[in-house]
């Protein structure tokens, strides 16, 4: 496979995972970190360092609004619940075994 088609079958998967996590506003971010180790945010950081890499200027708050679909804010307000006890719970002890 060349590099072109690597690329282009990379840049697919992405439209797709991004497809499938706005299909999927009820999986908290936290959710995700908690599952994955990584969430939407973390999507968008690493979008934007990606873009960086290559001489392109996209910041954080504009890979965001890729990343969900629409402005951060507007997402948070919209789909956004305050995390359980138990979410936070896994939150601190996943971050406490992974440093």
């Amino acid at each position: 496979m060349d590099d072109k088609t690597r690329t282009e079958i990379e840049a697919a998967a992405f439209r797709r995972l991004l497809e499938h996590l706005d299909s999927r506003k009820d999986v908290q971010n936290i959710d995700l970190m908690n599952l994955a180790g990584f969430c939407r945010n973390c999507l968008s950081k690493w979008y934007s360092a990606a873009a960086g890499e290559r001489g392109e200027s996209v910041d954080y708050e504009t890979a965001r609004e890729i990343v969900y679909g629409m402005p951060y804010s507007e997402w948070k307000s919209r789909y956004q619940r305050e995390a359980s006890a138990d979410q936070l719970e896994a939150f601190q002890n996943n971050r406490r075994r992974d440093h």
